[in-house]
């Protein structure tokens, strides 16, 4: 087992009793030092103050950690960009309403916004000829999708 399923292993307790999900972890070594990099999503987005605490608890873990040894590290907590993938059933209902692009297995590719997310499945309203369709898209026929960024999202309600 590598140092960061190590570390994974030591904090996905402590963070999904706060309310939490540790999406991932890295460790980089740089020189004598090492940065220790958490990614930790919630069901909403983090807000600072979230992620203050996290990192409290996450620290606190880590100097105590015996498999840390006496090599020096920062911590780095952080949520997950806009560009991360949508993998997990989680993320696709936290991001109702977005503009999402999945490609699929098939090499096709939809832009749509999120309608409604079910377990097997999302739903996306897709515009065609100036009229929105709902299209359902089965997460197994997914390849990748990300939330595409809206500067100047003009309907609010859609």
């Amino acid at each position: 087992m590598d140092l960061a399923e190590k570390i994974t292993q030591a904090l996905t307790a402590a963070v999904t009793d706060a309310g939490f999900f540790l999406e991932d972890v890295t460790v980089t070594s740089l020189g004598k030092r090492r940065v220790v990099a958490c990614i930790v999503d919630g069901e909403v987005n983090l807000n600072l103050d979230e992620v203050t605490l996290i990192s409290k608890n996450i620290s606190e873990i880590l100097d105590v950690s015996a498999f840390m040894g006496e090599t020096p590290f920062t911590l780095e907590v952080t949520s997950p960009g806009v560009d991360r993938p949508l993998t997990q059933l989680r993320h696709w209902r936290k991001n109702v309403t977005r503009l999402v692009k999945a490609t699929m297995v098939n090499g096709e590719v939809v832009l749509g916004r999120i309608d409604a997310v079910h377990d097997e499945s999302v739903c996306v309203l897709v515009p065609v000829k100036k009229e929105m369709h709902k299209v359902e898209l089965p997460f197994a026929e997914i390849k990748r999708a990300i939330v595409e960024i809206e500067f100047n999202r003009k309907d609010e309600d859609y």
